[in-house]
């Protein structure tokens, strides 16, 4: 059906040479004219705090973080009712506009619009976020920096917008959820395998370093409650008579593409990071071979013990949340691999979960420690299945990425009036009206992280 989809019969020019052409029914009007911004405050201070978020729109901030809100007093901020549209006036450049079904309230810095006629609020979201309008916003905002510029209402309302009749707009809103229900479907299948994958690898991971290669090995109790049994030649000791034990210092880098260093904290190891040009002096080094480990947790809870094994001679600046290993008297890379999501630094003695490890965490680590030649050929095994793992998952990471950005271009064709799906939502069974907005979906970046971040 998507593939059957052909432009309109007839286009007219818009006169703006920013939209082109626009099909000929279709009306070009101010945004002025279709949305008016309210300011409606809070007297009391009481309400749902609601955030602005890309996927899920407008939602509670209790949903979206732990964080207790900064806010001494919610006083003075902007009520929200359903129905109306949030635009986030730093980020309008970047198509941050959301609704959403809960009434409540919402930072004084948003802006709030009531829709003035019968027009959809799905497709005036998705409009909005098509290219064309964002380029203009972009454009219109105006402050110091790109950072921190904003898009104020009068220059908003004076961009123009396009769109067809209310009727037509419902029959685009239920195409691009049908459209959204088979990508997010597509999305989760290969999110779910990304993680089946990722659990394949730990586990043959965790057997190779704790049980080694031979399956009819002797074994003996290591004395390690979560580890059992390990083979009867092995050895297990402290951490640190086999590795130099380094915490990172604080620094607050400054973030160029093509800098001199890379920067590396707790987000760095789990998502392998982003270049610095330059650094305070208060830096710590990593040398290739070491390896690196968060000891603070990200919010999302998902970085704690995360190793990253440093395989170049890119110079690197440790900051104090990840600590640096130098392996003396152990093969740093089966370190790497014995020390990643080791269990005995995720959990406390209790079993509790912990959000910071301090040194002591780490200089008591008791490691495990086969001979020299049954290292290298652990190391060497896992190195070869780990790859063909990886591989495949990072071959599932570009089809989900490929999903997204055609899911994306088809979106803002439709918006846009460049292809017609009026047929093609008319053929759709009418129970998939309702229910489903244009981006309504579960916030497909929130599954299984950990497991698309390995495969990044």
């Amino acid at each position: 059906m998507i593939d059957d989809l052909k432009p309109y019969p007839e286009y007219k020019d818009s006169g703006l040479p920013w939209m082109g052409q626009i099909p000929s029914h279709w009306i070009l009007r101010r945004i002025k004219s279709v949305l008016q911004e309210t300011d409606s405050r809070s007297s009391k201070g009481t309400g749902t705090l609601l955030s602005l978020t890309r996927v899920r729109g407008l939602i509670s901030r209790r949903d979206m973080t732990d964080k207790v809100q900064s806010a001494k007093t919610l006083v003075g901020y902007k009520e929200f009712k359903p129905g109306q549209l949030v635009m986030n006036r730093m980020q309008a450049w970047s198509g941050m506009f959301g609704s959403g079904d809960t009434e409540g309230l919402v930072s004084p810095d948003y802006a709030v619009f009531r829709i003035l006629g019968e027009d959809r609020t799905k497709f005036l979201l998705e409009r909005l976020k098509a290219p064309d309008l964002v380029s203009q916003f972009a454009l219109e905002s105006k402050g110091i920096g790109s950072g921190f510029n904003r898009l104020y209402s009068d220059r908003f309302g004076a961009i123009s917008i396009s769109a067809p009749t209310p009727d037509e707009q419902a029959a685009i809103v239920r195409f691009l959820g049908h459209l959204n229900r088979r990508v997010d479907q597509a999305i989760r299948s290969k999110r779910k395998l990304i993680a089946l994958l990722n659990e394949q690898k730990q586990a043959i991971i965790q057997k190779a370093v704790t049980r080694g290669l031979d399956p009819n090995v002797p074994l003996k109790d290591s004395g390690i409650p979560w580890l059992g049994q390990i083979p009867a030649h092995w050895d297990v000791t402290r951490l640190l008579s086999v590795c130099k034990f380094r915490s990172g210092r604080a620094h607050e880098p400054f973030v160029e593409p093509d800098g001199d260093h890379v920067c590396v904290n707790s987000r760095f190891v789990s998502t392998q990071g982003a270049r610095v040009k330059r650094c305070t002096r208060n830096l710590m080094p990593a040398n290739m071979h070491d390896v690196l480990m968060v000891m603070s947790d990200l919010p999302n809870g998902r970085a704690l013990a995360r190793a990253y094994y440093v395989s170049d001679e890119q110079s690197y600046a440790v900051n104090q949340r990840v600590c640096c290993l130098t392996a003396h008297g152990i093969n740093s890379k089966f370190l790497y691999y014995y020390s990643n999501r080791n269990h005995q630094l995720l959990q406390e003695d209790d079993g509790s979960n912990q959000t910071h490890l301090p040194n002591s965490a780490f200089t008591k680590l008791l490691v495990v420690l086969p001979p020299p030649s049954e290292q290298i050929k652990i190391v060497g095994k896992l190195d070869s299945q780990v790859a063909v793992l990886d591989k495949q998952a990072v071959l599932e990471s570009r089809a989900m990425d490929h999903l997204i950005e055609y899911r994306t271009r088809l979106v803002s064709d439709v918006v846009t009036g460049k292809l017609d799906v009026r047929a093609a939502a008319a053929k759709l069974p009418p129970e998939l009206e309702e229910s489903d907005s244009v981006a309504e979906s579960e916030d497909l970046d929130e599954l299984d992280d950990e497991a698309v971040e390995e495969a990044a």
